[in-house]
């Protein structure tokens, strides 16, 4: 990568923490974009070369966090360990729960969009070395031998659950707490597997 790509990148890195840190402190609706270029260190047009406006930067960073959670999962989750399909998705599932328990502010920031961050194919990666969730999960299916009905929206169905479901318990731990819950979310989650195998 050359110097010039490079200082792009780090602007563009800087202004996705900076505004990580601002929307999960301050909130979104009182966050500027002067704030973020101010305590990012660039000026204000600065801002508009890498974004459209602060609801484009939110949408990139939910992006962004929710590759970081899997690409974690997909690198230190005992998945390789599990014997088929459903429990190597399960086990990739839990240390990303595992993850987002201690981070709240993550959480709330995310607010049940968990979907939307896997999900969203037309985002452009903000770092070379992300991961393509699709990709992965399609390659565990196959080493699987099992066939699946409409596996994108099995996979969307899943994470939806997670998502919609886990936000009260993380956050208010709301009807129990997470670690009561994942059984249950478990089961409903080999359930819509099991629905969707052929």
């Amino acid at each position: 990568m050359g110097k010039i790509a490079e200082n792009k990148l780090q602007k563009m890195n800087s202004l996705l923490h900076t505004a990580f840190e601002l929307f999960t402190t301050q909130g979104f609706s009182k966050t500027s974009i002067a704030d973020i270029a101010q305590k990012a260190g660039v000026a204000k047009g600065t801002f508009y070369l890498y974004f459209k406006d602060k609801y484009d930067l939110r949408e990139k960073i939910i992006h962004y966090e929710v590759e970081k959670l899997f690409a974690h999962a997909l690198e230190y989750s005992d998945y390789r360990e599990k014997a088929d399909f459903t429990e190597k998705l399960i086990a990739i599932i839990d240390d990303v729960l595992d993850q987002m328990a201690p981070q709240p502010l993550l959480v709330k920031f995310i607010n049940k969009n968990l979907s939307w961050g896997v999900f969203n194919r037309s985002l452009s990666h903000v770092e070379a070395d992300e991961i393509n969730i699709h990709a992965k999960i399609d390659e565990l299916m196959a080493q699987d031998g099992a066939a699946y009905d409409a596996p994108d929206i099995m996979f969307y169905t899943v994470i939806c659950l997670v998502s919609n479901a886990c936000h009260s318990v993380i956050i208010e731990k709301q009807p129990v707490d997470l670690e009561t819950y994942k059984p249950y979310l478990y089961n409903a989650i080999r359930s819509v597997i099991s629905m969707h195998r052929l």
